[in-house]
């Protein structure tokens, strides 16, 4: 084992600090722990006490996701990944907060819907193989759809012990949160973890055009969906999976409703 310092020990040679969660990860886990209590037991104002419990949890779903990207990037050779904080799952460390975070908590608020965020840079360069690159693009959307089923599990357990309907339809729509989010990283948009799964199997001729449109993914996937024909097949898909795993819809719409608590 080789030292940095005295009492820090590397790993790979990198410092074992850059795989400890950071304290902004923890505050967001400490917040989406207590905010679920106060929804619970009806601290104050219910409906902000969903509303943190809702993006505190959201929040940490992103912190995850990429989480996941930037683990099995280090696994697979990216080992300089850890050098860029992304092992520590501190938002603050993507490489654009403004999209990785802001952009989809406000997108959450007024649509209801999971939106994937631009967040961890991999040297791609220093991956061998092309199937290491499709998992490490597969990651992220994988922890979602493992979110999804271990939060659908918890609600159809969690609903036949009674308790309060506020905190089941915040549960509820983090879960259909989580849905959205893991159909859209899947989706195969130049950009999007669907498209970059699929971008190191394509020729090169296809990969140069795939490589010029995958800065405006973001653009191209609102432009899908604004649609209204596959707007309304994306959404008609999510609704019929939703309804496929158990999912209330009724639930999850109260639970959007809910966090908008600055409406009547």
């Amino acid at each position: 084992m080789s030292w940095d310092r005295p009492g820090d020990p590397l790993v790979l040679g990198v410092p074992r600090a850059a795989f400890r969660p950071s304290p902004v990860f923890l505050a967001l886990v400490a917040l989406f722990v207590a905010s679920g209590v106060m929804t619970w037991l009806g601290f104050g104002n219910v409906r902000f006490d969903v509303f943190l419990f809702v993006v505190s949890g959201w929040l940490v779903s992103l912190c995850l996701h990429e989480y996941a990207h930037a683990v099995v990037a280090y696994r697979a050779g990216d080992t300089d990944i850890a050098h860029r904080g992304y092992l520590t799952l501190n938002p603050f460390k993507y490489t654009n907060p403004l999209l990785s975070i802001v952009l989809p908590v406000v997108v959450v608020l007024l649509g209801g819907i999971g939106l994937p965020g631009g967040a961890v840079w991999v040297d791609r360069h220093a991956i061998p193989g092309r199937l290491r690159h499709t998992l490490v693009s597969l990651a992220g959307p994988a922890t979602n759809v493992l979110f999804t089923l271990l939060l659908v599990v918890v609600l159809q357990v969690g609903l036949r012990s009674g308790g309060p309907l506020e905190f089941w339809a915040g549960l509820a729509l983090l879960a259909f949160l989580q849905l959205t989010a893991s159909v859209l990283n899947l989706l195969p948009v130049p950009g999007l973890d669907g498209g970059n799964m699929i971008q190191p199997w394509l020729g090169p001729q296809y990969r140069r055009m795939y490589d010029l449109f995958a800065p405006f993914g973001f653009i191209l996937l609102f432009a899908l969906l604004w649609n209204p024909r596959i707007g309304g097949a994306f959404f008609g898909a999510i609704f019929t999976v939703s309804d496929l795993i158990g999912l209330p819809p009724r639930l999850y719409a109260e639970g959007l409703s809910l966090i908008r608590f600055w409406e009547n």
